[in-house]
């Protein structure tokens, strides 16, 4: 169905029910699910509520999705990329959806959203979904509703979900909590490779794809990926059993494309063989309980009147070099407790 051809239009103040919602998802309409991930999106009470009703009609028909991260270094390529990647991916008759985190500015919280002007071939493929959101001061490079969109789009019957993380950061390691495979994106040519990444994000990369190994650059890459597997087979094994493995690829090229996808799908089965597959996805979810546990007490903290106001006055104590921020923290939580 073609995210043109939906002719729905929703007021904000005449919002179908959370079942109408879902039967609209899980009929593949575009529109509803757009809608649906604004509301998760949405910091308004009753949208939050709302949002949540949906996700929790949705996820009896969700987790049927093979679910990966993808992250690199500035001017890896990464929409380029996942453009010829997710292009391959629905010639080997999958539906595929990408959730495309943009940055948001510090200063005014706004983000570009400029991803899917970047995908001219999937944004026009009616098997295809991209959703650019704003990470919004989330932590990890991904967006705060991102759980809860995968869950929309796998509804929704897409069966691949890509996740495209805002760059590589001391955080970025977020992503890996929430998707089956992690690609890393990397260049060659580009300076000390070895030097250019986080070790932690390396040692959590299930594949290390070198782009843009096109022309000049091809030996390179090629000279890149052997000081790749070398530094690979130096980290500690992997719980889940998978050996990460290194390729060269062109996404203007569209080379290699069909390497990287190989990988993964035998990780896919690799993993479900052993029984890591499903595990990792109950510890992600116990994992989301958990952010959402820490997200709810904050925000609990700062819904209470006296409670601010007594955070207030502990801030001046720790600006005046009065109290440690760990003092402050524990007695704004024994507060919070009576």
């Amino acid at each position: 169905m073609s995210n043109s051809s939906i002719k729905y239009q929703f007021k904000r103040k005449d919002l179908p029910s959370a079942k109408a919602f879902a039967e609209g998802i899980f009929n593949g309409n575009i529109t509803f699910l757009s809608r649906a991930i604004t509301l998760l999106e949405s910091t308004l009470p009753e949208h939050h509520e709302l949002s949540q009703q949906i996700v929790e009609l949705c996820l009896p028909k969700s987790a049927n999705s093979l679910r990966v991260g993808i992250t690199g270094v500035p001017g890896v390529g990464k929409s380029t990329f996942i453009n010829a990647f997710g292009t391959y991916i629905i010639e080997q008759r999958h539906k595929v959806a990408v959730l495309a985190i943009d940055p948001s500015s510090q200063v005014t919280g706004g983000s570009i959203l400029g991803d899917k002007t970047r995908m001219d071939m999937l944004s026009t493929n009616p098997k295809a979904y991209i959703r650019p959101s704003p990470s919004a001061g989330a932590l990890g490079g991904v967006a705060n509703a991102t759980r809860e969109s995968m869950i929309l789009c796998e509804a929704a019957g897409f069966d691949v979900i890509i996740v495209e993380t805002v760059g590589v950061g001391q955080s970025e390691i977020a992503v890996h909590g929430m998707v089956d495979f992690f690609l890393l994106l990397m260049l060659a040519g580009a300076g000390d490779e070895l030097q250019g990444i986080k070790r932690g994000i390396m040692e959590m990369a299930d594949a290390v794809a070198i782009n843009k190994a096109d022309g000049d650059n091809l030996e390179k890459a090629k000279r890149a990926r052997a000081e790749y597997e070398g530094a690979l087979h130096l980290f500690p094994p992997m719980n889940s059993g998978w050996q990460p493995v290194v390729e060269i690829c062109s996404a203007i090229e569209q080379k290699g494309l069909d390497k990287i996808w190989n990988h993964i799908i035998s990780y896919q089965t690799k993993t479900i063989q052993n029984g890591y597959f499903y595990h990792k996805r109950k510890e992600q979810s116990v994992l989301w309980m958990q952010e959402c546990l820490n997200i709810g007490l904050k925000s609990l903290l700062f819904s209470n009147k006296e409670l601010l106001k007594f955070q207030q006055q502990i801030e001046e104590q720790v600006k005046e070099n009065k109290i440690t921020p760990y003092r402050a923290s524990r007695l704004l939580l024994e507060k919070l407790v009576k």
